[in-house]
This record gives C-alpha cells, structure tokens and sequence, in this order.
C-alpha cells in the first residue's frame, strides 16, 4: 500500500472517530474498534479492552462528558494491505473544561469484513514518542 494511501484511510479513522464521540453515536464509534484492541498506556489502567473501552465510553456519551476529540500531527510508521500504524497527537477536551492531550500510537487493521479498526493503541511516555517520530523522518 502506498503511504499516501494509508495516510488517507487513517487520517480518515481519526475524523470519524472524532465526530462519532462528538456527536455520542456509540454504535457507530464501537464499530471502529476491534474486538480484539488492547489499549496500553492509560494511567491508572493496566490494559483496556473492548468491554473496558465500551462502558467508558457508554458513560462519557450518556453523560455528555466529552466536548471534542481533535488530533494533529499524523506521522505514518508503517503500513501493509492489511496494517497501518501511526502516531499521533490526541486532544480531548471535556465538558468540565479539562484538557487531556497525549502522543498515542494506533495500529489500524483491515478485519475480514474490510472495515478498517483499531486493534492496538499505546499512550506514549514523551521520550518514546519523540524517539519514534525522529526515527521515521
């Protein structure tokens, strides 16, 4: 897969993610994550999976907790017909005026219906993320 390519269908995930959560759509905001995803990273967690990622995001949505969710500066690591991984630095901004912004790294898989989900996200402690985005320039 070319990276322009890849870069598109992932810069296309996190827009839909985005608007999903903004508009508290949970159905169509599961149906971007993998049964499979396993989330790493998050304080105060040791692992979330789908189950996990479900309730919370469940209650944010029913409770009107999230106010957007934006990212910037896509930076491709790797990418197959079937794989995509990038970094990416994530804001989301609360209904109570809380900022929470990280350096997240996805990994994207095409799953067997062709639907392109997150399987695997890592939040990213500052060294690692500045060693990874240096390393793919």
């Amino acid at each position: 897969m070319k990276q322009e390519h890849a870069q598109q269908i992932a810069e296309q995930w996190l827009t839909d993610a985005a608007e999903s959560a903004a508009q508290k759509d949970l159905m169509v905001h599961m149906g971007m994550i993998s049964k499979r995803v396993s989330v790493e990273g998050v304080p105060g967690f040791d692992s979330i999976d789908y189950d996990k990622w479900y309730e919370q995001c469940r209650h944010q949505f029913e409770n009107a907790m999230i106010k957007s969710i934006a990212y910037k500066g896509f930076n491709l690591l790797s990418a197959s017909e079937s794989q995509i991984l990038f970094t990416v630095f994530e804001t989301v901004v609360g209904t109570d005026g809380t900022v929470n912004e990280q350096i997240v790294e996805m990994s994207l898989e095409k799953e067997d219906d062709s639907e392109w989900r997150l399987v695997t996200e890592r939040v990213l402690i500052e060294n690692d993320a500045m060693r990874n985005h240096e390393l793919s320039k």
